[in-house]
């Protein structure tokens, strides 16, 4: 009897442990990469004050669009356009450091430009509700 209540038990965690590896599977992270181009594509053509009006709300109270706009410039022109970018990994997660939760994906671009062979691109999208909005941007 004993043993049966450990196996029925077991079987109970696993099941359990197996709906939630299941949950985060079933993430759809695509309309976030989507959000996540979409927004490279206005940083690419050097409308950098429309990548500050469509990036989330926490993104426009860190940074002014003034500051965007003369800040990005730095960091992006040195390089030269983009040739060439490939999505390396996306992770969905609902914690980050230093900001609230919610639910983000972490996006990491293999980008290949002009001035340097190959750097990278971190974005991270966050859900605004019912869209992805870009929250965070990191060049290395």
């Amino acid at each position: 009897m004993v043993t049966l209540r450990r196996i029925v038990m077991l079987a109970a965690l696993l099941g359990c442990l197996g709906a939630h590896a299941a949950e985060e599977e079933e993430i759809d992270v695509a309309p976030a990469i989507a959000a996540a181009e979409q927004w490279l594509a206005l940083i690419d053509q050097g409308r950098y004050g429309a990548s500050w009006e469509e990036a989330s709300p926490m993104f426009q109270e860190a940074m002014s669009r003034h500051r965007w706009e003369t800040t990005l410039p730095g960091a992006r022109d040195p390089l030269g356009m983009a040739i060439g970018r490939k999505m390396r990994q996306a992770h969905y997660t609902k914690a980050l450091p230093n900001a609230p939760p919610g639910e983000y994906v972490v996006i990491q671009f293999d980008t290949r430009f002009e001035q340097r062979p190959l750097g990278t691109e971190i974005v991270t999208p966050m859900k605004v509700g019912d869209r992805w909005r870009v929250s965070g941007y990191i060049i290395r």
